[in-house]
């Protein structure tokens, strides 16, 4: 891990790197941001939201948290996901977690965590809603697998009941959302294909909030 004063040499060699390749790099960069994706993954230093992607500053807005949890208490994402939704109008909504996530294994773990009880309670709630497919996979890793990834799918759907998502998408035919989960071990991406078309049409009965008799056919 490089120092605290590397850190400043690193920025300017990479400035440089950026300037060799494009002379007005930052001048662009500091007009305007115009993303088409809001990624709201998990904080764990190894999975860094651009880099994965393979896209540059500008092309993706960010959110990050201890397991890539959307609550709707949180002030701070629901204060990104309106910002990104109804400002920066993003095309794609990207909840992402990660395989070996410390805040999903925690939340496996029957103790007192102290201050993080009532975060990693949504988890808990995760596994609550599914635990019967969760107590039927014998392996304690696949069994953790599944809950990341089940826990993306549950986010993905707290994103698609809110006001703002629902009524953009009706406006414009965008945001979609997505379920991605990061792999450590390969350095890979899983999409976990959620239908989003369906999965809006089926809580609609309870969380339509398009102002409208609209409904997804």
């Amino acid at each position: 891990m490089p120092s605290y004063e590397k850190i400043f040499t690193n920025n300017k060699e990479w400035v440089q790197s950026k300037l060799n390749a494009d002379a007005d790099f930052f001048e662009k960069l500091a007009k305007d941001q115009n993303p088409e994706y809001l990624y709201i993954g998990c904080s764990d230093s190894r999975v860094p939201a651009n880099e994965i992607m393979g896209l540059e500053p500008g092309d993706v807005f960010v959110h990050r948290n201890v397991a890539n949890l959307v609550c709707s208490i949180d002030l701070n994402v629901m204060a990104v996901i309106n910002y990104a939704v109804r400002h920066l109008e993003v095309k794609h909504v990207v909840v992402c977690g990660h395989y070996n996530c410390g805040g999903v294994k925690a939340a496996m773990q029957p103790k007192d965590l102290g201050i993080l009880n009532p975060w990693l309670r949504n988890i808990r709630d995760v596994y609550r809603l599914h635990k019967e497919e969760l107590n039927s996979i014998t392996s304690e890793g696949d069994r953790y697998n599944r809950l990341v990834e089940l826990n993306v799918q549950e986010q993905c759907i707290n994103v698609i009941k809110l006001a703002s998502v629902q009524q953009q998408f009706v406006k414009n035919g965008y945001p979609r959302v997505h379920g991605w989960v990061f792999d450590l071990k390969t350095g890979l991406l899983k999409d976990l294909n959620l239908d989003f078309e369906k999965i809006l049409h089926d809580i609609q009965e309870i969380y339509n909030l398009t102002d409208s008799n609209w409904q997804l056919k």
